[in-house]
């Protein structure tokens, strides 16, 4: 799995077609660096954008696209709604896969160096990057405030000195600020308001508040009320600082109250940059339970959310083009679930030990819990079983979460068997050799006992929703939930079979212990529950 790093520069120039574009083909140039996403303001005069890569190939963009502004944006002309103190205003680095926050504050720092001193311009961290400057000079507004109109005299006090470049006033740069972070959502929420009364709702909201004895409501939010002339509407401006702590929905209620205590028309709302998959399922979540709505499918859980929170009242929002997930993987599936049905099946017949047994014992799981899924839905939501619904709400999303978890193993178990195999071509001519390759093997052999075990696990969770509903659901569906039971059966037995095969190499005792006799137990329970469902099944009429 490759390493990735996001960076996501902030330049204070929003208007200018022609710079934002030299801007971005900058970064659409280096090398390793993928740009996500571009999203100037008008009215902000400020442009955002988004690209990934490795940590060296993220560094680079950013001083790739600081070169084009220097020569390309002029502070002194500069006027926008948004706070800010610099050409290239902020430079945050975000840990996305395989990289740790220690990862981004290392490229913050080699980035504040690396700008300072071929650019000659002051460069200060803050964030993660900033732990070692005291309470005072840590977060963004601290580093940020009194603005690039401050900056003359800021620079002249000792505590403000730059962590990188010089104390002089640059006047057509400014200042930078460099950090490491965790993923920060821009979100903005709509009125039909004055600049005031957004600002006024903002003050109400953000962790800050309006002082030290007058704090704000939500934690780990940042706040401003602005105009937008493009859209000739007010927003109350937010970076939500960790998404976890405070949700987009939180955010979006707690503006909602106070817009209709001041009888202000909320009209949307506005995602700037991208947002990650699990905070938009999150806000999904809350309005399915608010509403009391039924919904299980990826993509109407994000129809839900672009509609309640009204995200395509200023522009349009594709998650294709706005959530991270989507533009990093754009093809999360393996190669065997990729498969067309055919080409998978001529597969397993071909002359490869991959895909084997692992791999049809997982899809075999994945398709019985698929057929349990099935007679839940075509229960659900039946005139005939009208009575059944709320029932049906309990028994189906643990059956199609099972399908869906059960899915990446008929790939996974492929990529097992191929670690052993790299393991088994590794040199072993000397002692040390030997070792690391004897190493590499048990290690591969835990792996290819560990994928199994977790599909065995998987089926044994759904025994007792597939046992209600092979007692209540449609009747017109027993054949199929009797093929899905036996087939759930068969994949425990494949599981058996493989983990019994591999477990005979390892020389883990312990491990070897415990696993046999949790496998044993999963066999022992499947079993029971295809007998007893099949009977149950067997036994009904109506």
């Amino acid at each position: 799995m490759p390493r990735i790093i996001e960076c996501v520069p902030n330049f204070s120039e929003g208007r200018n077609k022609e710079v934002i574009e030299a801007i971005a083909s900058a970064i659409a140039n280096t090398e390793g660096c993928s740009l996500l996403d571009v999203d100037p303001g008008i009215s902000t005069n400020r442009t955002v954008y988004t690209f990934v890569g490795s940590p060296g190939a993220v560094i680079e963009g950013a001083l790739n696209s600081a070169r084009a502004a220097y020569h390309l944006i002029d502070m002194r002309l500069h006027q926008g709604e948004h706070p800010r103190m610099g050409a290239m205003d902020v430079c945050p680095f975000i840990p996305v896969q395989d990289t740790t926050m220690e990862d981004c504050v290392e490229c913050a720092k080699e980035f504040c160096d690396r700008l300072a001193n071929e650019l000659g311009v002051p460069t200060y961290l803050y964030g993660d990057a900033a732990k070692e400057n005291g309470e005072f000079r840590h977060t963004l507004p601290q580093i940020r405030s009194g603005e690039y109109e401050g900056l003359i005299e800021k620079l002249r006090q000792p505590d403000w000195k730059p962590d990188g470049g010089p104390t002089d006033f640059v006047p057509s740069w400014g200042a930078t600020a460099v950090g490491a972070r965790k993923f920060l959502i821009a979100y903005n929420i709509n009125l039909l308001a004055t600049k005031e009364q957004a600002h006024r709702i903002a003050l109400n909201v953000r962790e800050q508040g309006r002082s030290k004895d007058q704090p704000g409501r939500l934690k780990k939010l940042q706040a401003i009320g602005w105009y937008m002339e493009e859209a000739n509407l007010a927003q109350v401006s937010m970076n939500l600082t960790d998404h976890e702590v405070t949700p987009l929905h939180v955010a979006y209620e707690e503006c909602y109250k106070d817009a209709e205590e001041l009888n202000l028309a909320v009209v949307g709302s506005q995602i700037v940059g991208l947002v990650p998959l699990q905070a938009m399922l999150a806000t999904a979540n809350y309005f399915i339970q608010k509403e009391n709505l039924f919904i299980l499918e990826e993509d109407q859980k994000l129809r839900l959310v672009i509609n309640r929170l009204g995200l395509n009242s200023v522009g349009a929002f594709s998650p294709k083009e706005r959530i991270i997930e989507y533009m990093i993987h754009s093809d999360t599936d393996g190669p065997l679930v990729s498969m067309e049905v055919k080409d998978f099946i001529l597969t397993v017949g071909s002359r490869s030990p991959t895909p084997g047994g692992g791999s049809v014992a997982a899809m075999s799981a994945a398709l019985g819990a698929a057929l349990g899924a099935m007679v839940g839905f075509l229960t659900y939501g039946n005139k005939k079983f009208a009575d059944l619904d709320t029932k049906m709400r309990q028994l189906i999303p643990p059956l199609y979460k099972g399908m869906k978890d059960l899915t990446p193993f008929i790939d996974a178990d492929a990529a097992a068997f191929s670690e052993y195999m790299l393991a088994m071509k590794l040199p072993h001519s000397n002692e040390e050799e030997t070792n690391e390759r004897q190493k590499a093997l048990q290690q591969g052999l835990s792996t290819a006992v560990k994928v199994p075990l977790c599909v065995a696990r998987i089926v044994t969770s759904l025994w007792a929703p597939l046992k209600e509903l092979s007692e209540i659901g449609n009747i017109n569906c027993k054949s199929d939930l009797q093929v899905g039971v036996r087939n759930l059966e068969t994949a425990v037995w494949g599981t058996y079979y493989n983990i019994s095969t591999n477990l005979d190499e390892i020389t883990d005792e312990e491990f070897k212990n415990k696993t046999k006799a949790e496998i044993d137990d999963a066999l022992k329970t499947a079993q029971e529950n295809c007998v007893a469902i099949l009977k149950i099944l067997d036994g009904r009429t109506s």
